[in-house]
């Protein structure tokens, strides 16, 4: 019999097609799981990359300035500092706390939360020259911390109040220790209350008098301190200013550039000497103007710019019958660039509410001079 050639070349193409097209698809099938097996396992062993966390700047030097506490609080330049200290806290013999009065309080708290939009530290001052009670501070500050009684009471009562206002911080200005057992009090209450701040992440700063003579350039002896203390401290202002006094009454000798070359040198050797970084330290200058003549008032750097702008570029103008020293912009500049020079951590001023507004703001002058010298390794993670 004869057979057709034709039908069965047809049923062997479809035959081996099918066999060639089922392979391949399982083969296809068999790669994609393979494939899909693989990217899993990839995913499982190597997770995707996290996104790099932004980096926040640290500012690399602070400015510090004190305000007293009847001044407004939205007239402050928050975005100029780093600090606020707010002055004072006063106090007891017995180791109690006063502020003066609610209005102080109220203050405190408007600045607090205008600083906090701005990213600005807040601290309490306690101590000062005179004492709400009248006369010096000195006595009760001594007779609080002369003792462990009183002396832990103030601690506790420091710390308690500065965690319940939300503060940052506490500043020390016992003015001044005037023997060795007052140095040693007052490093022992130091140590007391750093131990108590840190615990509780805030900071301790003193401020303390300038230890050199503007006249002599020697070191004033009448004020003793114990250098082992600065240990516990965040930040050490240096009241460069008020070298008036020093000797006979001369208003010239207020805060000169040389004296703060003169107080640089001291302080720096001194921390140098005991291990201590100098960046603790911290340059103070004026926002006031001395007059020659003593019975007439110190006035505000405000003052001095709403009598003549011109005055910025000065360091003592006729005014009221006398003449006045101050710190003008140029010397307020080359102070600033000494304390970078000599790696110190930055400036201070008393007080921001005698600076002048606007353009002429020696704050703001102070605050771009610091930036100028910000280095990138002060970068850090949020």
């Amino acid at each position: 019999m004869k057979i057709s050639i034709l039908p069965l070349m047809v049923i062997i193409l479809t035959f081996v097609g099918g066999f060639i097209s089922g392979t391949l698809y399982s083969n296809t099938q068999k790669s994609k799981t393979m494939a899909a097996s693989a990217e899993a396992a990839h995913s499982t062993k190597i997770p995707g990359l996290k996104k790099e966390p932004q980096l926040k700047k640290q500012k690399a030097k602070v400015l510090i300035g004190y305000v007293q506490d009847f001044r407004k609080p939205e007239e402050i330049d928050y975005k100029n500092l780093t600090h606020v200290i707010f002055s004072f806290a006063h106090p007891n013999s017995d180791g109690s706390l006063l502020m003066n009065g609610d209005h102080a309080v109220k203050n405190l708290r408007a600045i607090v939360t205008n600083a906090q939009k701005h990213d600005t530290k807040v601290m309490l001052a306690i101590g000062g020259w005179y004492h709400i009670k009248g006369g010096e501070s000195y006595d009760y500050f001594k007779a609080a911390i002369s003792n462990s009684v009183s002396r832990k009471k103030l601690v506790h009562e420091l710390v308690s109040f500065a965690k319940k206002e939300k503060l940052d911080g506490i500043d020390i200005d016992f003015e001044h220790p005037r023997s060795t057992e007052d140095a040693q009090n007052l490093a022992v209450f130091a140590k007391e209350l750093s131990e108590q701040l840190k615990s509780n992440g805030k900071e301790l700063s003193i401020a303390v008098n300038a230890k050199v003579h503007s006249v002599t350039g020697t070191e004033i002896q009448s004020v003793v301190l114990e250098p082992s203390m600065f240990k516990y401290f965040d930040h050490v202002n240096l009241m460069a200013y008020d070298g008036q006094w020093d000797g006979e009454y001369n208003a010239a000798n207020l805060s000169p550039y040389s004296y703060s070359v003169n107080i640089v040198a001291y302080w720096t050797k001194l921390f140098d000497q005991y291990g201590f970084s100098r960046k603790k330290l911290v340059l103070g200058v004026p926002l006031y103007a001395q007059p020659e003549d003593p019975a007439i008032k110190q006035v505000s750097y405000e003052a001095l710019i709403n009598h003549h702008p011109d005055n910025a570029g000065k360091d003592q103008v006729d005014m009221n019958g006398t003449t006045y020293h101050y710190n003008g912009h140029s010397t307020l500049k080359k102070k600033t660039n000494l304390a970078l020079s000599h790696q110190l951590g930055g400036m201070m001023v008393w007080e921001t509410g005698l600076d002048a507004k606007g353009n002429h703001s020696a704050t703001a002058l102070i605050s771009g001079e610091l930036k100028k010298q910000e280095d990138p390794r002060y970068y850090i993670r949020k």
